[in-house]
């Protein structure tokens, strides 16, 4: 038996839950950088009217979540985030 991975509270809330979850992530084919930047900017509007924002950027950072925007930031933006506090 696998063992079943159990949500947080916060995750049931979150705006990005759905079909749109895969502007997140990379796709799994070459993306270039302009087309990278398009698809962060839409994960980051999903992420600006969240109400669960800073509880997901909190988890990713307690996680060190390596991929993905998280919280309305990238990976680079998260590593930034951390190395401030």
């Amino acid at each position: 038996m696998s063992a079943q991975r159990i949500e947080e509270p916060w995750q049931i809330k979150a705006a990005c839950r759905g079909p749109q979850s895969a502007v997140f992530y990379p796709p799994n084919q070459f993306e270039r950088k302009d087309e990278k930047l398009e698809r962060e900017a839409r994960a980051k509007a999903i992420c600006a009217i969240c109400s669960v924002k800073k509880e997901c950027l909190e988890y990713a950072i307690a996680i060190r979540e390596q991929h993905g925007i998280w919280g309305g930031l990238n990976e680079v933006e998260r590593k930034q985030h951390l190395a401030q506090r």
